[in-house]
């Protein structure tokens, strides 16, 4: 079997496109709790200033989940083991939209080495 450029390339890529949704999760995170502070100091009452945190929260999740299974799957593909999960990695590298290109790259890549994993 000849090791190519293929796996590693959308391993790389599924890390990269999964490291930015991670850090999208994140900024939104931080940007619902700043937004229930600033709420809360405008002097909204009571329960109703924390409302943003939850919803945003509920976006967040997905982008985290989806991150970190792109990152996994990424390290499968570097490593030539466990197609599906390398190729359930690049599926998942194709969100958030911002980074869908990296995605339909990975999977592309991930596809046309099937034959260099054990």
């Amino acid at each position: 079997m000849q090791k190519t450029w293929k796996p590693v390339t959308s391993g790389v890529l599924s890390i990269v496109a999964g490291s930015l949704s991670v850090a999208a999760g994140l900024i939104l995170v931080l940007f619902g709790g700043v937004l229930s502070g600033i709420l809360a100091a405008a002097g909204v009452p009571g329960m109703l200033s924390l409302i943003p945190f939850p919803i945003v929260g509920g976006i967040a999740t997905p982008l985290f989940i989806l991150g970190v299974m792109a990152i996994v799957g990424g390290t499968y593909a570097i490593r030539r083991r466990v197609w599906p999960m390398a190729l359930a990695g690049a599926i998942c590298a194709l969100f958030p939209p911002q980074v869908g290109l990296l995605g339909i790259l990975a999977i592309v890549f991930i596809v046309l080495g099937k034959d260099e994993f054990d």
